[in-house]
């Protein structure tokens, strides 16, 4: 199996540079529990998940969000008038937009915060935690007693890599086509956001890890 080293990492997406050594090891470790054992899936994984993570600078979601922003983002949930009452106030934000899903509880039960985004593919609701800790240490508890390990650079790696296996997304990886990689995004985003961005970093980090253009 090849690993990808910190140099490489770096050449892929110079942000990561001042934080990207404690994540290395995990990564190659997560490689080969996972499979991800080829440079074209490797190339897939990075593009995916750095972008995700905003190049591995990012383990925990930002929902510091201002009145315009909620409403952009989530105007499903917010009146113009209680868009105002709830900008800048991240837990009150996340309680109330997830709240009553994935096995969270109610707004006020605060599972929207306690289980908010984390790691670098941003593991989020009560179910999804839940089905980390029995995939990863066959304890459904684990995650659910501490969700700031996530923040850790061992399960942000860890619960990012049981994403992909859990998706097969190993299977798109390897296909190396434009099309199938936009697949690949939308079973990470439920869409094409940031599909632009994605592709550049996996153009690059196939260029460094020595792959092929993708067929057209």
């Amino acid at each position: 199996m090849s690993l990808v080293t910190v140099e490489q990492f770096i050449a892929i997406m110079p942000e990561c540079q001042h934080v990207i050594a404690k994540y290395v090891e995990p990564f190659n470790e997560a490689c080969e529990r996972f499979d991800v054992s080829t440079p074209l899936r490797q190339a897939a994984f990075i593009a995916q998940v750095g972008h995700e993570s905003t190049r591995f600078t990012r383990v925990e979601e930002n929902l510091n969000y201002s009145a315009n922003g909620l409403m952009r983002t989530f105007a499903s949930y917010f009146s113009a008038e209680t868009a105002k009452e709830f900008a800048y106030k991240p837990m009150r934000i996340a309680n109330r937009v997830y709240a009553n899903k994935g096995g969270n509880g109610d707004e006020a039960s605060g599972d929207g915060w306690k289980f908010r985004g984390r790691g670098l593919i941003q593991v989020t609701l009560r179910n999804n935690y839940r089905r980390a800790g029995q995939r990863l240490v066959e304890d459904p508890e684990y995650f659910l007693q501490s969700p700031d390990l996530l923040l850790e650079p061992e399960w942000a790696v860890r619960t990012a890599f049981d994403y992909w296996d859990a998706n097969d997304l190993n299977s798109y990886a390897d296909r190396n086509t434009i099309a199938e990689f936009r697949n690949l995004t939308r079973r990470i985003n439920r869409g094409l956001r940031g599909l632009d961005d994605r592709v550049e970093l996996w153009r690059k980090a196939k260029e460094v890890l020595g792959i092929p253009e993708e067929v057209q």
